[in-house]
Formats: structure tokens, sequence, C-alpha cells
């Protein structure tokens, strides 16, 4: 069974920075060259057997400050989100929104529509219960009351593969593998798209069932609870856990009378079916009911149907602060797909990393040595360079949206996880805090750290650091001593 997720920020592991024992601390180095600081932070025991990319360039030059297999291509995990990130605030805009439209292709008499009613979406990784809530709050306000027809969910803005090409078949459950549909719902205002909350707390009194609630409600999923209450100071041992290809939650273990609850961001099989209920729901709380024969089905709406109400998402820029700072693979696949639909017409993977690919291109990295497979940097077939890494953070310097680019990066130290992101627990009361914006990036056997520090004389600087194929961690420390020593060190 899984580990239970207390809490969606990203895929990364959030490892405490404690000092490794065989790092040198950088006040006992201050005098010397900062190539002799990182050669000897980068003899730490932990780093054997694998390989480790850095680069530090000049912010201002893009001279190159220091290298160690910086050339070398590199698994990026989550740093593939620099890449895709910047890719798609370039073709789409900082200002551009997804969509979601309510049509039909019939017409409303006496209360009544008679047609099909479509709920179309146009890939929005933001929309929440209570902007299906708003929609049939505006059906009803135009006088619609009964639905002679059918109710219709239409995906077809993108295509129907759901999962980006690597996706490991044990995070499929998991909220940081969640399927990617043009249609999709998220449970909180992180915009966690098709995924929903499962929560379990223990009953009043030991021997009875766990009590075991979902966000947003909904019929299409099936909770199997064989989890039972216990006494208090027994332990608890909750798993969550979807069962593969289906919408069947598995619900385990034990918890204890007055215990702390348990909650998982619980990937759902077809996103567009979850979308599909939980607006059926909402038109039957306005008391909007389908009539005759009318089904709840997928379908496509016809190019000509009238549309009754639309909802915008927030602008990329505003987007972009939880996509980057928590990490979410989601929006980044789904900026993928979007690329493609907008700039080829096919909102497909491939599609959208050929897009991807061009702009890089664009940019100034050397393409033919980048290998793309997903948007989000969950594949273990992505590889880059901290050479290309830092090359693309120069790069992207004079471009009119890179101030809503860089402020989407993690603040090292800053509590707040909107600001802190995947840094906040990171480097706090050192030279580095609030002055590291960087991008973490975590899978099995890879870390990476990737953005922008100030040294202590002012001198600016793009750094990256690519562990790989490390086996004993945590190794985030020595990312973190690398980023202090650079905001330390005086040139």
């Amino acid at each position: 069974m899984a580990a239970v997720l207390l809490s969606p920020v990203a895929y990364e592991t959030q490892q405490t920075a404690v000092a490794s024992s065989t790092l040198t601390s950088s006040s006992t180095i201050e005098s010397t060259s900062l190539e002799k600081k990182l050669d000897t932070i980068l003899q730490d025991s932990k780093l054997s057997g694998g390989i480790t990319g850095v680069t530090v360039r000049n912010r201002s030059t893009g001279d190159i400050v220091y290298s160690q297999f910086g050339d070398i291509r590199l698994r990026p995990a989550s740093n593939m989100k620099l890449l895709t990130g910047a890719a798609a605030l370039d073709v789409l805009g900082p200002d551009y929104q997804f969509s979601t439209e309510v049509l039909t292709d019939g017409e409303v008499k006496g209360g009544q529509l008679k047609g099909t009613l479509y709920l179309k979406g146009k890939g929005d990784p933001t929309l929440l219960k209570e902007d299906l809530d708003e929609f049939a709050k505006q059906l009803k306000a135009q006088g619609i009351t009964k639905i002679n027809g059918d109710l219709v969910a239409d995906d077809s803005w993108y295509d129907n593969v759901r999962y980006s090409q690597d996706l490991n078949w044990s995070d499929e459950h998991n909220y940081v593998g969640a399927q990617v549909s043009a249609l999709t719902l998220s449970p909180n205002d992180d915009y966690d798209a098709g995924t929903v909350i499962v929560e379990v707390n223990a009953a009043a009194k030991a021997g009875d069932p766990s009590v075991v609630t979902v966000t947003p409600a909904t019929d299409s999923v099936e909770i199997v609870n064989n989890a039972k209450t216990v006494g208090k100071d027994e332990k608890k041992t909750i798993s969550i856990e979807r069962e593969h290809g289906t919408n069947r939650i598995f619900i385990e273990g034990n918890i204890p009378v007055d215990g702390t609850r348990s909650r998982s961001w619980t990937a759902v099989w077809e996103p567009t079916e979850l979308t599909l209920d939980v607006f059926h729901k909402s038109l039957k709380d306005q008391g909007i009911q389908l009539i005759g024969n009318g089904k709840v089905k997928t379908g496509v709406a016809p190019a000509n149907a009238t549309v009754l109400a639309t909802k915008k998402s927030m602008p990329l820029k505003d987007l972009y602060i939880p996509f980057m700072k928590l990490s979410n693979n989601g929006h980044a696949e789904t900026l993928v797909k979007e690329m493609g639909r907008v700039k080829a017409g096919d909102g497909s993977w491939d599609a959208g990393l050929g897009v991807m690919k061009n702009t890089l291109k664009g940019f100034g990295l050397n393409t033919d040595s980048i290998v793309l497979r997903d948007g989000s940097g969950m594949s273990h077939k992505n590889l880059v360079s901290a050479d290309d890494l830092s090359t693309l953070l120069y790069r992207i310097q004079d471009k009119s949206w890179f101030p809503a680019f860089e402020a989407a990066l993690p603040v090292a130290g800053n509590e707040d996880r909107m600001i802190g992101g995947t840094l906040r627990n990171r480097m706090g009361g050192s030279a580095a805090a609030g002055n590291v914006k960087a991008k973490t990036g975590s899978i099995t056997g890879v870390s990476t750290l990737t953005g922008y520090v100030t040294a202590k004389d002012g001198t600016e600087l793009i750094f990256s650091v690519m562990i790989n194929n490390y086996v004993n961690g945590p190794v985030t420390p020595i990312e973190d001593s690398i980023a202090k020593t650079l905001a330390e060190h005086d040139f």
C-alpha cells in the first residue's frame, strides 16, 4: 500500500536540511577561491558512484564562473518545469487564460431546454466545484428548470491520452500522477486537478469503522472502507489507495480514537467523469432536472452549439504561483498539451513537446542534445545538462514575461508556502534565505536545484546543481551548501 499524503506540495521529497558530516563549512574556507569551496562540497561521500553536474554563471554576462560535468546530460526531475514554464509563457503569454463553456444544440421554451446540454473543457486546471455551481445558477437565471435531452461532457480539446509516456504505474493513484484531461476538476485552491481529497477520521468508539469523506462529494468514486477505529493508545496504520483502472478507493488499517485524521489527494480514473458527475449534482441542487430519456455521458459538442455560460481561468502569470512554487505536475503536462493545441491544433504530448522544443531552440538552447519526454520531469528519460538549464535562465531574462517567471520561483527560507514553496524549509537563517530563487526537483535517485542568487559583494549569479544516481540521501544539504556558499562568496 502507498503511504498517505498529508499535504500535496510536490512530488519532491521535503528533506530536512541537515548538514552533511563531510561538508566543509563555508566559514572555514571563506578566504579560498569559489572553485575550491565548491570542489570541497562536491567531495561529499553521498555523491560517490553517482554523477553531479554543476554550472555557475554570471547572471549579467552569462559567462561560466564554475563548472563540474556541466555539459553532461542528466535527469532533471522537476527542473524540467523550468523548460516547460518558460516555453509556455513564450508561446501562450502571461495573460493567457483557459476556458470552460456550457453550450447547447437546443433552445429554451417555457423553462425547458429542449436539446443537449454540453459542458466543454478547454484545459482549465483551476476549475472548482464552486464554478460548476455558478454555471448551474446561471442556467437557472436563464429560466432553465428542465433539460429534455442529454447532459454531455466534452473533453475533445485535448486527445484522450491521459498519461505521459513514461509515468510509473505506481504513481497513477497519486496526485503527482493525475490523469490529464481537457475537462478536469480540482478539489481545492492548490489546483491539484484530477484528484479528490479522501479524509479518514476515527469513529466515536473503538471497534467501529473509520469515518470517510470525499471532497468534492461525488458518486464517480467508490470507497471501500476496511479501516477500523482502535483504542487511543494503539498505532495509526491508515493507507489510502485507488485500484488501477477503476475508481475504487481502498481504505485499510487502523485509526485510534481521538487520533489525527489521514488525508490523501487521490487521483481519479477519468477526470472527465468526475467533473460531469459533480456538475450533474450542481444542476440538481439548483432544481434543474433531466427529463425524458436524457443520459449523462461523454461526447463532443457540435461546432454551431450556442454558448450559455463561460468561465475563464486566472491568467498564466497567476497560475504560475501554485504551478512553480508547489511544483504541480498536472499543470506542467496541461501546459504541454495546451501549447500543442494552440500552436499546432493538436492537444497532445507529441505536438506540445514539438512546440516546446522549437521554442527552446529559439532561446538559444541546443535542442539536439536535450531529450524531452514530458513537461513535469516525472520521466526518467528526460535528459538535459546543468549548462542547458543555466543557459535558459540567462537567455530568458530579456523576455517581457520574465518577471512573472522569476516571481513564480520558490524563495529559500520563506515559510509562506506561496512564496517559499518547495524551498520554504530550506536554507533558513543563512545568507541564502530570501536570496535564492530556484526550482527544486526530486525523483528516485535524482535531486536538482536551479535558479538565481546574489553573492555577498552583489554579483548576481545563475546556478544549476543536478545530482543523479545517488543511493544514500538526503542530498539536498549538498545543494543548499552550494547555494549558501554562492550567497556568502565575495568575488
